[in-house]
């Protein structure tokens, strides 16, 4: 399956299944199913480079939470992947909880990739990418015509 970057990071780890991964965790990739729960690396994630997050149909967004929690509650720094049914449709928000490096089959993929980053030039939730949503621009606004 291509794999795309956005940031350009060669595929340098294999990344061994949840199950294998236990029985050697000195491993520094490790790939979870979306039924996995991530508290299960804490411990671990100063030391991981690479974390492949599945998706195993599009309609299912688990993988967006363990990405958020992984990142926001846990502190990971290293490559976090996507891999199964991802769709360029789903890319910007993809992005917004950090994934650094996607496997995806689907035809403009690469493209898709490049255009993410400016296809909204407003968010509403708040997220890992560090985006004000737009009630806080609001609020910002506000507070400064008031002064």
């Amino acid at each position: 399956m291509p794999l795309y970057s956005e940031a350009g990071l060669p595929a340098s780890y294999v990344a061994l299944p949840f199950a294998e991964w236990q029985q050697r965790p000195e491993w520094p990739a490790v790939s979870l199913a979306n039924t996995v729960p991530v508290e299960d690396l804490a411990p671990h994630v100063a030391r991981l480079r690479l974390i492949v997050l599945h998706f195993p149909k599009f309609s299912d967004g688990r993988a967006y939470s363990q990405a958020r929690l992984l990142r926001e509650r846990f502190g990971y720094r290293g490559e976090l992947r996507a891999t199964g049914g991802v769709l360029q449709d789903h890319v910007a928000f993809m992005l917004r909880c950090c994934f650094d490096s996607f496997e995806s089959e689907q035809a403009g993929f690469g493209e898709a990739l490049a255009r993410a980053r400016t296809l909204f030039s407003v968010v509403y939730q708040p997220a890992e990418d560090g985006r004000a949503p737009a009630s806080r621009l609001r609020l910002d606004h506000t507070a400064a015509a008031l002064r």
